[in-house]
């Protein structure tokens, strides 16, 4: 008696995907952080939203914390890729500690334009998601009260600021793109005078890994993002794919795959968010390889150049 033969399941995997520069610089932080300094180099809140990514950290040195008083005296730590408010390297120069900011650089951009702009006397309506460390780190920028948080078009229509003509506008890096191009157009509309940034806040990686699902959910049965549920950006790309009428779950690990999603799936998206690495995807294809005779084909919609340097402290030590 022979084996039956496995299904075919064609596999369209979205490139851009993955980590961007912003991740790879963090993660990049930690490792030489506890190669020059030994374990432990405490970490504030995850140093990107990743559970295979921070386990990993962990295993070779790291402790996650959540805050500044769970770090002991005399130990390095480091901030998270999404940014802290300014109080919290102020509280650590007050204690002696050294501390090395891991912030992706587009979203330090981000802080020192709500300065300027605070500084100008404009008030900031900052497009965000609320409790997300990205969005508690800018606020934490300028004093209380400078800046107003919007998160849907309701929102937007529901304002009704102080000053109206003295307005500006930011946003997080990881948004959708569609979503908050009509938060903007509705800010356009209530207040023309509205400020806005000098360019694009979403970051190009976010950007990019939309534009790459949007460009093969079409031609799917369904489709899969690789990513941790508290992974703003990864979260919009299966948004997104819905949107273009493509089934789409969210997993973290192939272990979490669910076969009966693919019943009857004959073309798989694939795709993952800017804060999961590769050998997810490859987990997942050969998961996948154990069910179904699986064809690979990568659509690469855009490529991506971008590196970001290190802090100097840590410079010599990449060498």
């Amino acid at each position: 008696m022979t084996d039956l033969p496995k299904p075919k399941l064609e596999l369209l995997i979205a490139a851009p995907r993955g980590f961007c520069a912003g991740v790879d610089r963090a993660i990049q932080i930690v490792e030489l952080a506890i190669e020059k300094y030994g374990a432990p180099v405490y970490v504030r809140h995850e140093i990107v939203h990743n559970k295979f990514v921070v386990d990993s950290l962990r295993d070779k040195g790291a402790i996650f914390v959540e805050e500044l008083d769970e770090v002991p005296d005399g130990v390095p730590v480091v901030f998270s890729a999404h940014g802290v408010p300014k109080a919290v390297p102020h509280k650590a120069a007050e204690r002696g500690l050294s501390y090395l900011d891991a912030t992706c650089p587009l979203v330090s951009k981000v802080h020192r334009q709500a300065e300027r702009l605070v500084a100008a006397g404009r008030h900031i309506i900052f497009i965000g998601h609320a409790r997300h460390p990205e969005v508690i780190g800018t606020f934490g920028q300028v004093p209380d009260g400078n800046m107003t948080l919007v998160e849907t078009v309701e929102d937007a229509e529901r304002l009704q600021p102080a000053d109206p003509d003295n307005l500006a506008f930011l946003t997080q890096t990881t948004l959708s793109v569609d979503d908050t191009a009509h938060i903007v157009a509705t800010l356009h509309r209530r207040f023309p005078a509205i400020q806005a940034p000098r360019g694009e806040d979403i970051c190009y990686a976010t950007s990019n890994r939309q534009s790459a699902v949007k460009k093969i959910a079409a031609a799917c049965d369904a489709m899969l993002v690789i990513g941790a549920p508290n992974s703003s950006n990864s979260v919009r790309l299966v948004e997104v794919a819905e949107r273009e009428g493509t089934p789409a779950r969210l997993i973290q690990r192939a272990a979490d795959l669910d076969f009966a999603f693919l019943e009857g799936v004959q073309t798989l998206g694939v795709t993952a968010g800017a804060s999961a690495p590769e050998i997810l995807v490859r987990e997942l294809v050969a998961k996948l390889s154990e069910r179904f005779e699986v064809a690979e084909f990568e659509v690469e919609t855009t490529r991506e150049t971008i590196a970001f340097k290190l802090p100097r402290g840590l410079e010599a030590a990449a060498a």
